[in-house]
């Protein structure tokens, strides 16, 4: 993975002239004084982990898998956040760690944290490190060193149930590699992020992830059924059965929790059949409204399809409804949806005929099989689009929020006028990706000119739709998390009662405090 950007360096590509100008025009957008430093220009601090300490890790791991290298501790600063980004390419290494730990099992994993523990050294679990919350920047003040555990090493497939539909992996394992060895089962889990190319099945649970086809297949937190938990008290394993009524599900405290109350280093998972076929098309509403109203619809009545996204109209005709894309205005209005029906023939095209009935009577026209598959195809391309937009000198970046079908009005005008308000006259485009009976998601992309001080334009920014989306009644993330960048927002969302609950989960897990210090908890 490209160590300043995104995915695979051999796919970046420069913006196109039009789109440059284009970008001029619209926004102000101007090349940067200065190009992006080269990995060996990244300024990096002194190792501070006691010879001691590296040494007694080595006889916990093996000696060639704790790694002080300057390229280990670049490729495991900070996530993939464009704040993150900008720092990296503007040669900032200061938050890297001092050595980068590779265990191989969970006993492995325990003694590694009971080490830290003793010593005060504060822990990163470090999966595909695509946090784009601040969830990989730990406080270091406190600590004698700070180290990043990564769980490459952990990446087998170790059970299959059929009859269950239930499968054993260990965390190290990114999308696609879990992807092919449950085919080879004939089983999908079906959870497809934006992040999946690079993403870990640990980090999908860490954060709880939402996948693209959440309609269809639900969130990743809804595909746990258990756990095993490494923390510097011991270890945590949880999940006998589908549903529990013996007291609160202790699996929930840990999914979500970032790393802040432990390490997963095995996951039980509902899987799937790998659906026979697979039906993607696109419709055109006359407005986000009516597109909105048309996704309540199916969300609660049915028939829901496995894929349902709305574009409003900003990113309709600026072409971010196909992933990748950044284009001139489109010549027709409206808002673009996308919807892919997944399952067995005969149900799948059952399914997409009888939602068609349903969009065609709210006012949807019917666009074919074309946009769906430009969809299809391009799904994981947006943050190289990202990339290419940083270098030609615009601040571009995502947030994203929840809310009841009621409120989504509120919020979506409530973050729009904020991220106006704090950048002057950005260009802001959303999506709902995710839907549900009682709500749906929000997703916004920010593309504005970049200040003299871009990351500190983006830190104001954030803060202000923080707010905003709070004072709005929404949630702080959908699937993105916490990490640092959502703490305050998060505290006032779960009330000070609610963060003396994750303090006192912290103390009692975590005594030491070394598991993600400055991370999600209050």
């Amino acid at each position: 993975m490209l160590w300043s950007g995104w995915g695979d360096p051999a796919r970046a590509a420069d913006l196109p002239e039009p789109v440059r100008k284009l970008l001029q025009e619209i926004l102000g957008v101007r090349a940067p004084d200065a190009p992006a430093v080269s990995l060996g220009e990244v300024r990096l601090p002194a190792a501070a982990l006691p010879a001691a300490v590296f040494a007694e890790l080595e006889s916990a791991v093996g000696a060639g898998n704790v790694r002080s290298g300057e390229e280990a501790r670049v490729r495991h600063t900070r996530g993939k956040s464009t704040p993150d980004l900008m720092r990296m390419r503007a040669g900032d290494g200061s938050d890297a760690p001092d050595a980068v730990v590779l265990p191989g099992s969970h006993d492995e994993v325990l003694e590694l944290l009971r080490i830290c523990a003793a010593n005060r050294v504060a822990v990163v679990p470090f999966g595909g490190g695509t946090s784009v919350v601040g969830g990989l920047t730990p406080v270091r003040e406190g600590f004698t060193g700070v180290v990043a555990l990564d769980l490459a090493r952990l990446n087998r497939l170790v059970s299959v149930d059929t009859e269950s539909m239930v499968v054993e992996v260990e965390p190290g394992l990114r999308g696609p590699q879990a992807e092919e060895l449950l085919a080879a089962h004939g089983l999908t889990l079906g959870h497809f992020p934006q992040s999946f190319e690079y993403a870990t099945l640990g980090g999908f649970a860490a954060a709880r992830s939402s996948g693209q086809a959440s309609a269809g297949y639900g969130r990743f937190d809804d595909m746990v059924v258990g756990m095993t938990v490494a923390t510097p008290r011991g270890t945590l394993d949880l999940g006998r059965a589908p549903k529990s009524a013996a007291g609160p599900d202790l699996r929930q405290v840990i999914l979500g929790s970032e790393g802040a109350f432990g390490v997963i280093t095995s996951l039980r998972l509902r899987v799937n059949r790998i659906p026979a076929a697979r039906i993607y098309e696109g419709w055109r509403f006359a407005s986000f409204a009516e597109g909105t109203a048309a996704l309540r619809r199916l969300a609660q009545d049915g028939p829901l399809p496995t894929v349902l996204r709305l574009s409003d109209e900003t990113e309709t005709m600026i072409g971010l409804a196909k992933p990748g894309e950044l284009g001139g205005p489109a010549t027709d209005a409206g808002c673009l949806v996308i919807a892919g029906y997944e399952g067995e023939a005969a149900e799948a095209a059952g399914r997409r005929e009888r939602a068609a009935a349903v969009l065609a009577g709210l006012g949807g026209t019917c666009l074919g099989a074309g946009p769906g598959e430009s969809w299809a195809h391009g799904r994981y391309s947006a943050p190289y689009l990202r990339d290419s937009l940083l270098a030609a000198g615009a601040t571009v970046e995502t947030l994203e929020t929840a809310g009841f079908w009621s409120g989504l009005p509120r919020l979506y005008d409530a973050v729009r006028l904020s991220l106006h308000g704090s950048l002057g006259s950005p260009l802001v485009m959303c999506h709902i990706s995710h839907v549900y009976g009682t709500g749906a998601s929000l997703y916004f992309t920010v593309v504005t000119a970049q200040s003299g001080d871009p990351v500190g334009q983006w830190e104001a920014a954030k803060r202000s739709v923080n707010e905003a989306i709070v004072a709005a009644g929404g949630t702080i993330s959908h699937h993105h998390g916490v990490g640092r960048d959502h703490r305050d927002a998060y505290a006032a969302e779960i009330g000070e009662l609610g963060a003396e609950v994750l303090r006192g989960i912290k103390e009692r897990l975590d005594p030491e405090g070394v598991l993600n210090p400055g991370v999600l908890v209050p």
